[in-house]
C-alpha cells in the first residue's frame, strides 16, 4: 500500500514538472545594432495567417504551439527555447525578433536559407507578437 502511494505521489509530481526544468536558460543576445534598428515593413494583421502557418511548419516543434517553449522537440534541447509569451521576450524590437528567429545560435539554427523569402520571415514574427 505504501509503494502504491509512493508512486501515486511520484506521478502527481510529476505532472507539474514543466518540459525546461534541468534546462539551463540562454544567456543574453548579442545582437547588431543593424537589426535592433531594423523597421517591420510588414507590420500587417493579413500575414498573420501566412506566419501562423510558417510558425507551425518550422517553429512549434521547439517552441511549442503558444510559443512556451514546451514543443515535442524542446525537451531534448540543453537550453530553454524560450517564452515568447513573456514580457522580456515581447518587448524586444521587431529586428530583435527577427534576428533570434533567423539568424540564430547555440540550439537555435539559422533559418535563411529555409525561409529565404523576407515577406515569410516578417509574417513569423508578425504572428509571434500575437503569442502573447
Amino acid at each position: 500500500m505504501a509503494l502504491t502511494a509512493t508512486l501515486v505521489f511520484a506521478f502527481t509530481l510529476m505532472a507539474f514538472i514543466s518540459p525546461q526544468d534541468g534546462q539551463k536558460k540562454g544567456g543574453p543576445w548579442d545582437i547588431p545594432s543593424k537589426y535592433v534598428k531594423m523597421e517591420n515593413p510588414y507590420a500587417d494583421e493579413d500575414l498573420n495567417k501566412v506566419g501562423k502557418m510558417l510558425y507551425s511548419k518550422h517553429c512549434k516543434s521547439c517552441h511549442g504551439n503558444k510559443g512556451l517553449g514546451d514543443g515535442p522537440k524542446a525537451a531534448q534541447l540543453e537550453t530553454f527555447p524560450g517564452d515568447f509569451s513573456s514580457d522580456e521576450f515581447q518587448s524586444g524590437t521587431d529586428g530583435e525578433l527577427y534576428y533570434k528567429s533567423f539568424i540564430g545560435r547555440d540550439e537555435m539554427p539559422n533559418y535563411e536559407k529555409k525561409l529565404p523569402d523576407e515577406e515569410d520571415r516578417w509574417a513569423i514574427v508578425n504572428y509571434i507578437r500575437t503569442l502573447k
